[in-house]
């Protein structure tokens, strides 16, 4: 093993390359907003156009369409149209198996609802 890196036959750990830990920071850098975590977490669970995430999440219309497309350009989520309607869905499912282990585990700690997140990655 060349100590960079995972290798995938015997699962040791080596240091990721510098490149790949800007990428990593820059993902949880986006993630490290609630909305955009309570919309990557509503996503996991089924695609849902602006609206139906607005009310969801319980922000303003253009601040949800504004996460989105932050989301979007970062890769997490993605877009398609239907008729009139633009649908966001889950582009990463490496992000919602992270999104659930940590919230799922921060709940159970805390005693709260949602430990178990119903429907997240299915």
């Amino acid at each position: 093993m060349s100590g960079r890196g995972m290798t995938v036959a015997t699962g040791e750990l080596g240091d990721p390359p510098a490149d790949v830990l800007a990428e990593a920071a820059a993902a949880f850098g986006l993630l490290s907003s609630p909305p955009r975590l309570h919309i990557v977490w509503a996503l996991a669970q089924g695609e849902c156009d602006v609206t139906g995430l607005a009310e969801r999440v319980g922000g303003a219309l253009p601040a949800v369409s504004q996460h989105l497309a932050k989301l979007k350009l970062a890769g997490l989520v993605r877009s398609r149209r239907e008729g009139r309607r633009v649908v966001y869905l889950i582009d990463d499912q490496d992000i919602v198996a992270t999104v659930q282990v940590l919230v799922g585990r921060l709940a159970e700690r805390a005693g709260r609802p949602g430990g178990h997140a119903h429907g997240l990655g299915a």
